[in-house]
């Protein structure tokens, strides 16, 4: 596996829209770069959401990020990785993260789970995004100039079907699909492509050589919406919940998670989602996270109350609405 470019100080820049940088000259200080691997602004635009994604401008978690506050006026905390998602929001109480936790192709991102669970934040939304790859370049490459193509491995995956039609084509894996662009583009890399969503290209000023490259269509990739507890009620209307996430682990005996599952049926709810994930240290133990939809709240919290006594550290990871699936 080679990495390429780790971002640095061009994230920062990466990260601002060009009217966020004139004000940033004439009255504040650039940001600067914390010890955690996140960058902050030295001065707060209050009216903003700042939303702190693993990514940068381009990449999948920017654009749903787009998609679910349309209209909506966002800054992002860009990440190199999950864990610095969380700890962002443990920082700034007032940050919202937004992570992915499963695709429709790859499956769950397992440790997502647990960074979720351990982290003291909840879950206030939900966003379910069409993933759509497109390959790139520079403007003066033409396809017959590409020899190497660089990008995020999953993303490289999904596209197995186009790769292999190419299979003279080196295959470079990335950490990051708009970073492969990005790093494209500031290296002046003659001879490269990268396969990321197509708005990378007008924001780093790439040529797209082709349009949807994925070889399943059906390819969506579920983002949950985090926040500290404090803020959920300003993130969320309650009136609108139909959904929630919980997790618990069970003693090791014999119909226990069945007799969950009854109890969650007599209550009329909609068990959309179960990931089981061992628990380290306790050979052949459990936890069991599970994403329940329902319509009548008043029946989903008897549900939650009647499993309590047959369950191990039951703990609610949020309630929200159903997300919306874009086409």
């Amino acid at each position: 596996m080679v990495l390429l470019w780790q971002y640095e100080v061009k994230r920062a820049v990466i990260c601002e829209s060009e009217q966020k940088k004139k004000q940033r000259e004439n009255t504040i200080k650039p940001r600067f770069y914390h010890e955690t691997g996140l960058f902050y602004e030295t001065k707060q635009d209050k009216e903003m959401k700042r939303i702190a994604i693993q990514g940068i401008k381009g990449s999948f978690h920017d654009i749903a990020s787009h998609h679910y506050f349309e209209g909506e006026h966002i800054e992002l905390i860009c990440c190199d990785t999950f864990e610095q998602v969380f700890q962002s929001m443990k920082e700034d109480r007032d940050a919202i993260g937004l992570v992915a936790i499963e695709n429709t192709i790859a499956g769950s991102l397992l440790h997502n789970y647990e960074l979720l669970r351990d982290s003291g934040t909840t879950i206030v939304g939900e966003h379910k995004l069409r993933i759509s790859h497109s390959i790139m370049c520079l403007p003066e490459d033409y396809w017959a100039d590409i020899q190497e193509v660089n990008s995020h491995p999953v993303a490289l995956m999904q596209c197995r079907e186009f790769l292999a039609a190419h299979a003279g084509l080196k295959i470079v894996e990335t950490t990051d699909t708009a970073g492969a662009a990005a790093e494209i583009k500031h290296m002046q890399m003659r001879g490269h492509a990268a396969i990321c969503h197509k708005d990378a290209a007008s924001i780093y000023g790439m040529k797209i050589l082709q349009e949807g490259i994925e070889t399943n269509k059906h390819n969506f990739t579920r983002f949950l919406v985090l926040c500290n507890p404090e803020k959920a009620d300003e993130l969320r209307n309650m009136e609108e919940t139909n959904k929630s996430s919980i997790v618990f682990a069970l003693p090791h005996e014999e119909g226990s998670l069945s007799a969950i599952l009854s109890i969650l049926s007599f209550y009329k709810l909609n068990l959309t989602k179960i990931q089981s994930l061992p628990i380290i240290g306790q050979e052949w133990q459990y936890m069991f996270y599970v994403d329940l939809s329902f319509s009548d709240y008043a029946r989903y919290r008897q549900a939650i109350e009647a499993i309590k006594p047959l369950t191990t550290r039951l703990k609610l990871l949020g309630e929200y609405k159903n997300g919306r699936q874009d086409i």
